[in-house]
């Protein structure tokens, strides 16, 4: 192996819109349903192909009306979102890097927030390159992205790992000749890269 093309949120990065909402929710179920429904995966994917975050409010709000506030409040809230770094990946991505493995990023992030990681994180800036979904206008597990990345970065599939905790993106990611891996924790990562040989 002689790369490694890691996703970011999840896998790096501790993000999640629960952090942010579970305060306006005296129980489970109805935040659950708030998450799943109205700030909905689907809707956050939107943001990540490219589509301007108040453009997005402003749309859900109309959908939702009971909700508007609580959407109104997505762009402020979403640097609490954002909780920090999974320590144990940070560790692994500075061990791949004194290793001399080549290290990339291939991320579905809104444009408007990755600048918000960029100038939080330091590990962030250990990647020679981030193809980030809502800079490019393609969200995995599309494909063409994956090709990009491939292009951009310059990769030999074969010869590159793909982490991500998403299954979609890691059968995308195999599909594209990647040699893609699931993040689950920081050491089944660990032990698997090690079985690749990438460390």
């Amino acid at each position: 192996m002689e790369a490694v093309l890691f996703d970011l949120g999840k896998v790096l990065l501790d993000w999640n819109p629960r952090y942010y909402y579970e305060r306006f929710f005296a129980d489970e179920p109805a935040l659950a349903r708030f998450l799943a429904e109205v700030v909905s995966p689907e809707w956050i994917l939107e943001m990540d192909r490219g589509l301007p975050m108040d453009r997005a409010i402003a749309e859900r709000q109309r959908l939702f009306p009971e909700h508007a506030d609580l959407i109104a409040q997505w762009k402020e809230g979403w640097p609490e979102m954002l909780r920090g770094e999974i320590a144990g990946t940070v560790a692994l991505v500075e061990e791949l890097r004194a290793r001399g493995q080549r290290l990339y990023a291939l991320t579905n992030f809104s444009a408007e927030t990755f600048p918000i990681a960029r100038r939080r994180f330091p590990s962030l800036r250990l990647f020679a390159d981030a193809v980030v979904s809502g800079e490019v206008g393609l969200v995995k597990p599309d494909p063409l992205i994956f090709a990009l990345a491939i292009e951009r970065c310059q990769l030999s599939p074969a010869r590159t790992v793909y982490v991500d905790d998403m299954p979609a993106n890691v059968a995308a990611g195999r599909a594209a000749g990647l040699r893609a891996l699931r993040f689950t924790t920081p050491e089944r990562l660990h032990a698997d890269l090690r079985s690749l040989g990438a460390l």
